[in-house]
């Protein structure tokens, strides 16, 4: 392979682990509480948390009810738009960021394509239960986690530039020359 290949396969192949790992996590996860839940069984943890079935035929928060569809072939629009994305990697967050958000929406895909009635008409499983929080599930809090990462990377870059930005007005061109010692010959 040609050494832009090498690093091309390199920025895809993190990401792309990490979403994989996700999906399997959560898929694992929802799996485990489809078993164990079922039939209004609760498990407490610590604290509020908790482990209660759920399902969210919405989006983000049981809202958009109804529009399993759409929001299917969105999260799909989204994966494909983050994995071209990948050709241009911005630091190791926003890879990580990427790989997430990736992750997150496959794992909520899974359940809207192969879960309960049709084909993208199934409910996303949620289960872990705050009780002053909306319950969620793995893919959710990777979908949250991942984004808050590419805007932290969208914020230090910016902050980056601006300071190379500023560095590089403060430069005369003047400077850019050594000065000569004095006597020296022109």
């Amino acid at each position: 392979m040609a050494p832009d290949s090498d690093s091309s396969a390199i920025a895809w192949r993190a990401p792309l682990l990490l979403a994989v790992g996700i999906v399997v996590a959560d898929q694992a996860s929802k799996h485990w509480a489809l078993n164990r839940l079922s039939g209004d069984r609760t498990v407490d943890l610590v604290g509020s948390l908790r482990f209660n079935l759920a399902f969210n035929r919405g989006m983000a928060f049981s809202q958009g009810q109804g529009f399993g569809p759409l929001i299917a072939v969105v999260a799909t629009i989204v994966i494909v738009w983050l994995l071209v994305s990948l050709r241009s990697t911005g630091g190791r967050l926003n890879t990580f960021g990427i790989g997430a958000v990736i992750g997150g929406a496959a794992g909520n895909l899974v359940d809207r394509a192969f879960r309960q009635e049709a084909w993208l008409r199934g409910a996303v499983v949620d289960f872990i239960d705050l009780q002053w929080f909306p319950i969620f599930n793995i893919a959710d809090a990777a979908i949250n986690v991942g984004a808050g990462a590419l805007i932290l990377n969208a914020i230090l870059s910016s902050r980056s530039a601006n300071r190379l930005e500023a560095d590089m007005s403060h430069e005369s061109p003047d400077h850019t020359e050594p000065d000569q010692p004095e006597g020296a010959d022109s």
